[in-house]
């Protein structure tokens, strides 16, 4: 029997249903990486996902990137990386904190480096360890 291929509108869902899921691992890994959870209205978290271009060999996007200084200016100043992935099939998905004033150079500094070479996604980000180990010991 033939495979039937999904048609555009179910393979997009089921592409942004897996991505949906990777995120949320990554969101659960990058927990690992923080400190624990504080109310801090003095920073942010931002995952960003840097889609592969696949019409360009890893060299080419590479050499895009070096041009572009991407690799020397990201993250801006003040940016810190919590958790960076390579996440094959998708690319990399990078998770910032930032002090909220710095979202327009986190913003700029992906517009200027890596557009041309990735496809970009941005996602605000919490820690949601810290409330899920509180409602597990709860019984929840």
């Amino acid at each position: 029997m033939p495979q039937q291929i999904a048609s555009p509108s179910r393979r997009e869902f089921l592409q942004k249903a897996t991505v949906t899921s990777f995120a949320t691992m990554i969101a659960g890994a990058t927990a690992d990486a923080q400190a624990p959870a504080e109310s801090n209205a003095n920073s942010m978290m931002m995952t960003i996902f840097l889609r592969h271009d696949e019409t360009k060999t890893l060299d080419e996007i590479n050499a895009h990137l070096d041009k572009t200084g991407f690799h020397k200016n990201f993250p801006p100043q003040g940016a810190e990386v919590v958790s960076w992935y390579v996440m094959m099939g998708i690319g990399q998905v990078v998770t910032l904190r930032f002090p909220p004033a710095k979202l327009r150079d986190v913003n700029l500094q992906i517009e200027h480096g890596a557009w041309g070479a990735f496809h970009t996604e941005f996602y605000p980000t919490y820690d949601y360890r810290p409330l899920w180990e509180a409602s597990k010991k709860e019984g929840r």
